[in-house]
């Protein structure tokens, strides 16, 4: 640690350089730790993390697709999800 004679010389040569002035209170106020701001926003559409086994011919065809294709593969899904859905409201009335 520097004695309190570096510490005001420090001080000193900082407020000196234009391009390196300490911070003020008010900046100091202000931040907010890295962690909180770090990484991708946090969706309203959450999905879930599972473990599923698919047939390599259908994992080969949604890879050939190029980037993206775990999401496409979700959408294939999806579209059957509501098809399937709304067979079983047909049969139900």
């Amino acid at each position: 640690m520097p004695t309190p004679e570096e510490n005001a010389k420090i001080l000193a040569a900082a407020k000196a350089d234009p391009d390196a002035q300490p911070l003020t209170k008010k900046q100091l106020a202000a931040m907010v730790p890295l962690k909180s701001v770090r990484g991708r926003p946090k969706s309203g559409n959450r999905k879930l993390l599972v473990s599923v086994r698919y047939s390599p011919e259908v994992i080969a065809y949604f890879r050939s697709t190029g980037g993206g294709w775990q999401g496409r593969m979700d959408g294939v899904l999806r579209a059957y999800v509501s098809k399937q859905a709304l067979r079983r409201t047909r049969k139900a009335t």
